[in-house]
C-alpha cells in the first residue's frame, strides 16, 4: 500500500504532509506507518517507517528531524547541521529555513500544526495538545519563526489529523480549568452526556494561531478517533484496552 498524505493548500509554497497510517511496514496493533520511536513497536519497522516519509519528502533519513516531545513549549532551531546536540530535543516545536532538512511532529489526538512563510522561506512544526497549546507552544513557534527572518503577517498555518469535537469527551474540572485561564474559552465547549461536555481541540489551536495574528490558518478536518482505518488515537486506543498505540507523523520543510 502506498502513503496517504494530507496537504492544505495554505503550505502550497512548502514541501509538507500530514501521513496517516497507511502505507507503512509495521504490523499489529502499530499496523501501517508508525512513526514513533518512543512506541513499543519493532525498531526496524519504525526506521523503515519513518525512511519512506523521508524519501515522500525528498531528504535523506536522517535529515528527517523529530523529538522528544514533553507537552510543553520549548522550540527547537533546526540548521543545516540538523540538532545542535546528538539527542533529540526535548521540546514540542520545530523551525527551521534550511530547506535541506525536514522538521516533523508526532501526535495520536493532539493537534499537529505546520507553519510557513513563503516569502521568508521558514518552516514551523508544533505538536499542540490542550495544555501545550494553553501554555503557548503556538505563540512560541512563531517568535522563533519570526527569529529566524519570518514575517507573522505572512505565515500560513494548517492543523493536521486531531481529535474532533465529537469524540473529545472531558469533565467539568476540565472546563473550569479554562475559564479560570482564559476568558472566553467557554465558546470550546458544548454539552455532552449528563456533566460531560465535549471539547473543541481543533478550533482551539485555530483560536490560538488567528488571535496571534497570523495570515490565514486552517483545520484539514480529519478526526484520529473517528477513524481507525486511517488515524492512530491514543483515547481510542485507551478505551480498547491496548496497552500502546502508533504515532502519526507531520513534516514540512521550507
Amino acid at each position: 500500500m502506498t502513503l496517504e498524505i494530507l496537504t492544505s493548500p495554505l503550505l502550497a509554497g512548502a514541501r509538507h504532509g500530514f501521513f496517516t497510517r497507511r502505507g507503512g511496514a509495521s504490523s499489529g496493533i502499530y499496523a501501517g506507518l508508525n512513526c514513533g520511536p518512543g512506541s513499543a513497536d519493532q525498531r526496524e519497522a519504525v526506521a523503515l517507517n519513518r525512511a519512506r516519509v523521508a524519501e515522500a519528502l525528498g531528504v535523506a533519513p536522517a535529515r528527517l528531524l523529530s523529538l522528544h516531545q514533553v507537552h510543553g513549549t520549548e522550540v527547537a532551531v533546526a540548521g543545516p547541521a540538523g540538532w545542535p546536540g546528538s539527542e533529540r530535543p526535548r521540546a514540542d516545536a520545530a523551525v527551521t529555513a534550511d530547506p535541506s532538512v525536514a522538521i516533523s511532529v508526532l501526535t495520536a489526538d493532539c493537534a499537529p500544526v505546520l507553519l510557513h512563510d513563503p516569502e521568508a522561506r521558514v518552516a514551523g512544526a508544533a505538536h499542540a495538545g490542550w495544555r501545550g497549546a494553553a501554555d503557548g507552544v503556538i505563540e512560541a513557534t512563531l517568535a522563533a519563526m519570526e527569529r529566524l527572518g519570518a514575517r507573522r503577517a505572512a505565515i500560513r498555518a494548517a492543523v493536521g489529523p486531531t481529535i474532533s469535537q465529537r469524540a473529545y469527551e472531558v469533565g467539568p474540572e476540565f472546563l473550569d480549568r479554562f475559564l479560570a485561564e482564559e476568558d472566553g474559552s467557554e465558546r470550546y465547549f458544548v454539552p455532552g452526556s449528563g456533566d460531560r461536555l465535549l471539547f473543541d481541540l481543533p478550533g482551539f489551536v485555530l483560536g490560538r494561531l488567528r488571535a496571534a495574528g497570523v495570515a490565514d490558518a486552517e483545520w484539514i478536518g480529519a478526526c484520529t478517533y473517528s477513524d481507525p482505518e486511517r488515524f492512530f488515537s491514543y483515547r481510542r486506543a485507551t478505551h480498547a484496552g491496548e496497552p500502546d498505540y502508533g504515532r502519526l507523523i507531520s513534516a514540512i520543510r521550507p
